[in-house]
């Protein structure tokens, strides 16, 4: 069928919406192909629901191609089964809930493990019918804070997700690699750059996991890679500990530690200053700096049941929390700074100048002390003296203080060490187009499924979760690829392989463009003819680049000479190709 633009239901804008943050977002509203309802809520209009299908297409394929098997849930879902898993209450206020009129709770779902695990307990009881791989398609809902970058980052989105169900370790294993594998063949397909990139399980729970990143400077994900071929998202990064070996003696020569008056330091800055510019507080070695100074951050974590317990953590003074490392880290709790009426049920500790001496659980306050991997015997501090005014020079860690355990939660930096090689990290933003997790038997425990092995004992299943976005991988896509004319789709999953442009009043134009299009149409190709009449040739051409069909075709002032121009919206080259051979040669172009 030849889609014309004169009768599609279609409106092309010229300015960017004011609302739109990134290219993605800007590009597809001004093209027509999304509008937005609501704050994180869009409709697919037919260009982009087109995109949407053929993105849905190759999704399935793959799936298809690797042997799953698709099912369907219901997007509206029951409370029990969440309650069961304890979901019910982790999801916090990123859960959409309501009640039927009979006032019973039930929830828009946000990922359907539950189900899925219900479904195979239902049907399956014998390790005979497993291994198992069963996949949707689903509509999502997620109440986030805030929603932005159009369909990025949505309140209601369109998911792959797929589940395995084995035996054995070494089955789910197996079902892990055919997953990643089957990504790998779909973002290929889908024309996008991505990186594999070692991850947490977040909400999901369960061990090994992995994300597809996009590569994007929009992205809200940030990743590290290493020439070494090491790469983690930035929640993954594991930093090694400073090199001290623990078995050796701390250095006689290390001196003594010893509290002095710090006044006017309200800064690290200003506390670094100070302790070069007086000769009593000066290092023999070199100067002091500010990743020698130590400082020591009041939390309040909370549970799902509102319980609270204080934690502090030691992290050096040239850092920060990366308040996403530490969410992953204390998962499912949550954290708070320390506020003055948490001050005041602790009077042991000096606030602005708290140390060590008054942390951990024996300490004292009776506080967990964490401190980050860099703070190893040896290392040499300054920091709080617990005294209003004072600090502590010369705090050696092993000698003059220890901490209850080792958190890694500080952020990460271009050119910190790889674990892996001990070269140096690079960082990067990117989209998450995939993730994949091995589950293992959280969900399978808490609803029961278990089936009978083969000496007839009941285990308990192992499952894998891996999840696409379907619906976000049309933004990524266009996020890598576009330019400052507009969106440049794959030919796979652009809405047409041709954008045809009538260019003149013409009837022969006109006739020409007409033919030309049935031609084209009878041998397969999708085609988008540019039929209206009263729209200049100059608006045309501006809405050709700007929908990003792959293949440009003029019928213009060159039909005069037996020719029409064919140009590549990706590369810009053009061409002029004789009229007798334009069905062929076109054909030629989309097809290979």
């Amino acid at each position: 069928m030849i889609s014309r633009m004169s009768a599609m239901f279609v409106r092309t804008l010229r300015d960017d919406p004011a609302d739109a943050e990134v290219p993605s977002h800007k590009l597809l509203v001004r093209g027509g192909y999304v509008r937005r309802i609501a704050p994180g809520i869009f409709s697919w209009l037919p260009l982009g629901y087109t995109v949407y299908r053929n993105v849905e297409k190759i999704v399935r394929d793959e799936m298809d191609k690797a042997g799953f098997q698709e099912v369907h849930f219901p997007a509206l879902l029951p409370r029990e089964a969440y309650e069961e898993t304890g979901r019910w209450t982790e999801y916090g206020d990123n859960l959409f809930r309501l009640k039927d009129r009979r006032e019973n709770d039930y929830l828009l779902g946000p990922t359907h493990e539950e189900m899925f695990t219900l479904m195979v307990k239902g049907e399956y009881s014998s390790y005979r019918d497993l291994p198992l791989v069963i996949y949707q398609i689903q509509t999502k809902y997620r109440d986030e804070a805030r929603p932005r970058a159009g369909i990025l980052r949505g309140r209601e989105f369109v998911m792959k997700d797929s589940y395995s169900f084995d035996v054995t370790d070494e089955g789910l294993e197996l079902s892990y690699k055919r997953h990643r594998d089957a990504y790998i063949s779909t973002f290929d397909r889908l024309g996008l750059s991505y990186v594999i990139v070692s991850a947490m399980a977040g909400a999901m729970g369960g061990s090994l996991s992995e994300e597809f990143l996009a590569p994007s400077e929009v992205g809200e994900d940030t990743y590290v890679r290493c020439s070494c071929g090491h790469a983690a998202n930035v929640e993954a990064v594991v930093i090694p500990a400073a090199k001290w070996d623990d078995s050796m003696d701390l250095p006689a020569e290390l001196p003594a530690s010893h509290v002095e008056d710090t006044p006017n330091t309200p800064t690290i800055d200003s506390l670094v200053a100070i302790s070069n510019e007086r000769a009593d507080l000066r290092r023999d070695d070199r100067s002091w700096e500010s990743s020698d100074t130590l400082k020591n951050l009041l939390l309040v974590l909370t549970d799902a049941e509102g319980n609270e317990q204080p934690l502090a953590i030691g992290i050096p003074g040239d850092r920060e929390v990366d308040m996403r490392r530490l969410e992953a880290a204390i998962y499912p709790l949550t954290a708070r700074p320390f506020e003055e009426a948490d001050f005041k049920k602790f009077p042991s500790l000096a606030k602005g100048y708290i140390g060590p001496g008054v942390l951990g659980k024996e300490s004292v306050s009776g506080i967990e002390f964490r401190t980050d991997p860099r703070i190893v015997s040896g290392t040499r501090w300054i920091t709080g003296a617990n005294q209003h005014g004072k600090h502590v020079f010369d705090l050696v860690y092993g000698r003059d203080f220890t901490s209850d355990s080792v958190i890694d939660v500080a952020e990460v930096r271009d050119g910190d060490i790889c674990s892996e090689c001990g070269g140096e990290l690079r960082m990067s933003r990117g989209i998450e187009i995939g993730h994949i997790f091995q589950l293992g038997r959280k969900y399978a425990e808490a609803l029961g499924l278990r089936v009978l092995d083969e000496h007839g004992e009941l285990v308990t299943v192992t499952m894998g979760s891996y999840g696409i976005g379907v619906s976000r991988a049309v933004a990524a896509i266009a996020e890598q690829h576009h330019d400052e004319r507009g969106l440049v789709w794959p030919r796979e999953v652009a809405p047409a392989d041709i954008y045809l442009v009538a260019a003149g009043k013409s009837e022969e134009i006109i006739t020409t463009a007409e033919d030309l299009a049935e031609q084209w149409d009878a041998v397969g190709l999708r085609v988008i003819l540019d039929d209206r009449v009263g729209v200049s040739p100059g608006v045309k051409f501006n809405d050709s680049e700007l929908l990003g069909i792959p293949t440009i075709v003029v019928v213009g002032k060159g039909l005069e000479r037996g020719v029409i121009e064919v140009k590549d919206r990706g590369t810009g080259v053009r061409e002029d190709i004789e009229l007798v051979d334009a069905v062929a040669r076109v054909r030629h172009i989309c097809t290979t």
